[in-house]
C-alpha cells in the first residue's frame, strides 16, 4: 500500500471517528440529531472497499444497533452484502430486531449460519417472533434450528397464536413470585437466580394456580423493608391481557392507563407470559404509520422497495383516483353548454373542487386518527360532525367573500363572483360532512376508514364543487 493511500484511509478513519462524536451535536448544527453521519457512513463504505476489517468494527463499535440498522437500509444491496459478510460474527441480534422487515430477509440470507445462530441467541422470545413470523419458511427454519431446545418451543408456542395477537407480542422471559413472599424473599430469590430478564419493570404476584394478582415495581421493591409484603405494595395500575387480544387495543391499553408492563394470560387466566412498553409502543407507531400511509393510498412500502414492488402497490389506487375522476368529468360533461357560453367557469371550477378537497382531507384526516384513538365514539360522534360543518360554512364563507370579489374583479361579473362564492360555501359544508361521516360509517361496517375513505371524500367533493358551481352557472348566468 503507497504512502498516501495510507494516508487517505487515516483520514476517512478520523472523518468516521469524529463522525461519530457529532452525531450528538447541539440542535442547528450541520449534521441532524440522531441522524447518522454521512461521514461516519462514507468512512464505514471506505473500510468495506478496502477489506479492512479492523478498521470497519472500530467504526462500527460507537454505533447503536438503530443505527447499524440504519446504514444497512440507506445503502444498497451490494454494498450491504460486503458490509455483513466482512464485519462477520460481530454482527449483534438487536441489528435484526432494528432493520425494516422489507430487507431482513436479505440481510438473513446473507449471514452465515454460526453468525445467524449466535445473534439469535442473544434476542429475547418476543424479538425472535418477531422475526421469524414474517419470513419465508426456509428462513424460519434456519433460525429456529438456531435455537437450543427449550427456546425453539418457546417461539413456537408464540407462533401459534393469531397474527397481530398479544401472544405474538408477548416475551415469555417473566419475573414472577408468590403472591404471599415478602419484599426480603423476592431480593434473596431475584440474587440468587441466574437466568433474569436482562431487563424487566414488574415482580409479578402469582397465586397456587399460577395467576397474576398483581404486581410490584423494582423501585418500590429496593425502597422498602425486607419484612413488608409483596401484597401491601401493588402498584395500582395492574391489568391483565388476554392472549387473544388485537395487539393494537394492547397499545390502546398501555397509552391509556401509562402501564410500563402488563402480564398476558390464557383462557384459563394462568400467566403466560409479559408485554413491555417498548414492544406496545412499537406497535403503536406501526399503526400511525399505516393510517398515514393508506391515506395517502401508498400502502406499506418502505424506501428500498424495488420500482416494482412500489409500483404494483400505487396502481390500485391510482386506479380508484381514475374512476372518481372520470365520475367528477361526467358532471363536467353535462354543463358543456354552460362552460361554452361562459369559458371563464373553466378557469374557476377547479378552485371551487381543490378547495373542497384540501377541507375534505382535513376533516378526514382527524376523524380517522380520532377513531383509531378511540376518541371518536357514539357519544361524541354528532357534536364533531356538527363541528366539523360549522368550521367548513366559516371558512367557506370567509373563502366565499375572498372568491366572489376576485371573480367580479378578474372577469368584471358580478354574477359570476356570486355563483362562486355560493358553491364555494356549499362543497366547503359537504367537505366538512363527509371527511367525518364517511369513515365513521366505513367504521361502522368493519371498513378500515384509512384506507377507503380517502377516495370517497374525494368523489364527494369533486362531483358536489363541479355540480354546485355550474349548476348555478346555469340558472343564474343563462
Amino acid at each position: 500500500m503507497s504512502e498516501d493511500q495510507r494516508k487517505d484511509e487515516d483520514k476517512a478513519l478520523r472523518e468516521g471517528e469524529s463522525a461519530v462524536d457529532t452525531d450528538h451535536s447541539e440542535p442547528g448544527a450541520e449534521e441532524e440529531v440522531y441522524e447518522l453521519s454521512r461521514k461516519n457512513v462514507a468512512a464505514i463504505l471506505y473500510a468495506v472497499d478496502a477489506g479492512d476489517r479492523d478498521r470497519l468494527i472500530a467504526l462500527m463499535d460507537p454505533l447503536h444497533a438503530a443505527d447499524i440498522a440504519d446504514l444497512l437500509e440507506q445503502v444498497n444491496a451490494y454494498d450491504r452484502r460486503r458490509l455483513i459478510e466482512l464485519y462477520g460474527r460481530e454482527f449483534d441480534g438487536e441489528i435484526l430486531s432494528e432493520l425494516d422487515d422489507s430487507i431482513r430477509e436479505d440481510v438473513i440470507s446473507v449471514l452465515s449460519p454460526q453468525v445467524l445462530a449466535d445473534a439469535v441467541r442473544e434476542l429475547e422470545s418476543d424479538d425472535v417472533v418477531d422475526l421469524v413470523e414474517d419470513l419465508e419458511e426456509p428462513q424460519q427454519e434456519a433460525i429456529l434450528d438456531a435455537l437450543d431446545d427449550a427456546d425453539r418451543v418457546v417461539v413456537e408456542q408464540a407462533l401459534s397464536y393469531p397474527e397481530e395477537s398479544a401472544g405474538r407480542l408477548m416475551q415469555r422471559e417473566v419475573v414472577s413470585v408468590p403472591e404471599h413472599w415478602s419484599v426480603g424473599h423476592a431480593i434473596d430469590w431475584m440474587r440468587a437466580r441466574e437466568d433474569l430478564p436482562e431487563q424487566f419493570y414488574h415482580v409479578i404476584l402469582v397465586d397456587p394456580k399460577h395467576r397474576p394478582t398483581g404486581y410490584v415495581t423494582l423501585g418500590m421493591i429496593m425502597s422498602s423493608p425486607r419484612e413488608v409484603p409483596l401484597s401491601e405494595i401493588t402498584e395500582p395500575s395492574f391489568r391483565t391481557i388476554p392472549v387473544d387480544q388485537d395487539e393494537e387495543d394492547v397499545a390502546y391499553a398501555f397509552n391509556q392507563y401509562h402501564l410500563i408492563s402488563a402480564p398476558v394470560v390464557d383462557a384459563d387466566e394462568r400467566l403466560v407470559g409479559v408485554i413491555t412498553i417498548d414492544d406496545a409502543m412499537i406497535v403503536l407507531d406501526e399503526e400511525h404509520e399505516e393510517d398515514i400511509l393508506r391515506l395517502a393510498g401508498v400502502g406499506e412500502g418502505s424506501l428500498t422497495d424495488r420500482v416494482i414492488e412500489t409500483t404494483k402497490q400505487r396502481l390500485p389506487w391510482l386506479a380508484v383516483n381514475l374512476v372518481t375522476a372520470v365520475l367528477a368529468s361526467l358532471v363536467i360533461a353535462q354543463f358543456e353548454g354552460v362552460i361554452t357560453a361562459f369559458v371563464a367557469l373553466a378557469v374557476l371550477m377547479p378552485i371551487v373542487a381543490s378547495m373542497g378537497g384540501n377541507a375534505g382531507t382535513q376533516s378526514l384526516t382527524v376523524a380517522v386518527r380520532a377513531i383509531a384513538t378511540k376518541d371518536l365514539t357514539g357519544s361524541n360522534v354528532w357534536r364533531v360532525i356538527r363541528r366539523e360543518v360549522l368550521v367548513g360554512l366559516i371558512n367557506g364563507v370567509i373563502f366565499a367573500v375572498v372568491m366572489g370579489i376576485v371573480g367580479i374583479v378578474w372577469f368584471g361579473t358580478p354574477m359570476l363572483g356570486l355563483v362562486i362564492a355560493i358553491a364555494m360555501v356549499i362543497n366547503m359544508v359537504v367537505a366538512g360532512l363527509a371527511g367525518t361521516v364517511i369513515p365513521v360509517a366505513l367504521e361502522k361496517l368493519g371498513v378500515d376508514p384509512a384506507l377507503a375513505s380517502g377516495a370517497f371524500v374525494t368523489t364527494v367533493t369533486d362531483v358536489v364543487g363541479f355540480f354546485a358551481f355550474l349548476g348555478l352557472a346555469a340558472v343564474m348566468l343563462l
